[in-house]
């Protein structure tokens, strides 16, 4: 059976859906950007398979695959006839192995073209840590808690700058209130494959922007070599007067569920201390969230100021939280005093 390389699979052909066969469980785990799940067997099916395998043989295991395979037959052509009409497909499995293989034969033989992936799920993993040690420059944004650096990575991104928005991937804002309003964190897999997928689209050349962040966002952990790489790059810091941060944040909590920003105070409680705490809370039942703000931001300014401690930093000073403003600013320091410094290698 032809097989395609990792690099040839992944780059088409264009319009060509990527069919992945493993079990819905391993497909939730993590997948390839953008694949279906096309299950040759079902969760069950496939523990059944794996317990005959160890437990008598593998000639029993293949047969017993056989015997759930064929009455599926006739059912997965019709889907993949509805997921590809062009009648070409991508195809992988965990390794390359029998289940992508029977999929192939079944496929080919209902008159599909198809393109399977050589060794599987498990050599594209292998390329997705690979993205996160390959040295690269990166440009860092950083500044206090509301200083809107999300909002300014995203005018950089419109304005053609290379950026990875790691809160963006992670579905997740880094602080205790972080998840709000956000759909639910993705597994760390998909995560890694999607962060490696957006890093495989930038030259390894241009500087990268990325958002200051510490090692975790929210239950994401940033990959260890990547996360080195950020340490050593550049730092560039907004500086906002804090009653436009206070303001700013005081507005975006203001249109969130009263109870989730309880939720978010009390899980840093310890932190804030008791009488914050429960003034905190106050402010929340009363919709004063400029107080309820400016009681949060003293503890993650204070923690914050003291993560830059030792830091070497280019400060950006505004007094707006516009992110147009802001990313010309930025621009325009990294123009004059850090892109003629970033290494072209950055060593890991």
């Amino acid at each position: 059976m032809p097989r395609s390389p990792l690099p040839e699979f992944l780059q088409g052909p264009e319009n060509t859906p990527v069919l992945d066969v493993r079990a819905p469980i391993e497909y939730n785990q993590g997948h390839i950007p953008g694949a279906l799940s096309f299950p040759l067997f079902s969760d069950e099916e496939r523990a059944r398979i794996g317990t005959t395998y160890k437990q008598t043989s593998q000639e029993k295991a293949v047969l017993l695959g056989l015997d759930l395979f064929g009455p599926k037959m006739s059912q997965m052509v019709k889907v993949a006839s509805k997921l590809a009409p062009a009648k070409e497909v991508r195809v992988h499995c965990w390794r390359g192995g029998m289940r992508s293989g029977a999929v192939q034969w079944l496929l080919e033989l209902a008159g599909f073209k198809v393109h399977l992936l050589n060794k599987g799920y498990k050599e594209y993993r292998q390329w997705v840590l690979t993205q996160f040690t390959t040295p690269r420059p990166l440009l860092v944004l950083g500044g206090l808690t509301g200083s809107g650096k999300t909002d300014v990575l995203h005018e950089l991104a419109r304005l053609h700058e290379p950026v990875a928005d790691l809160e963006g991937l992670a579905s997740h804002k880094g602080s205790a209130f972080g998840s709000i309003g956000l759909p639910p964190q993705p597994t760390q897999e998909q995560f890694e494959n999607d962060l490696a997928a957006t890093l495989a689209q930038l030259s390894v050349e241009a500087p990268v922007w990325v958002e200051d962040e510490s090692r975790t966002i929210g239950g994401i952990h940033v990959p260890p070599p990547l996360f080195r790489q950020m340490s050593e790059a550049p730092l560039v810091v907004l500086e906002i007067p804090r009653m436009v941060r206070v303001r700013k944040l005081a507005e975006e909590y203001g249109r969130e569920d009263p109870g989730a920003l309880a939720t978010s105070i009390l899980r840093i409680r310890k932190r804030l201390g008791g009488l914050a705490t429960k003034e905190a809370l106050s402010a929340i039942a009363e919709d004063d969230m400029e107080k309820m703000v400016s009681l949060v931001l003293d503890y993650y300014d204070k923690t914050y100021n003291h993560g830059l401690e030792g830091r070497k930093a280019v400060r950006v000073v505004s007094s707006t939280c516009e992110a147009a403003v802001n990313a010309e600013l930025v621009r325009e320091a990294t123009r004059q005093t850090i892109v003629s410094s970033v290494p072209s290698n950055n060593v890991v």
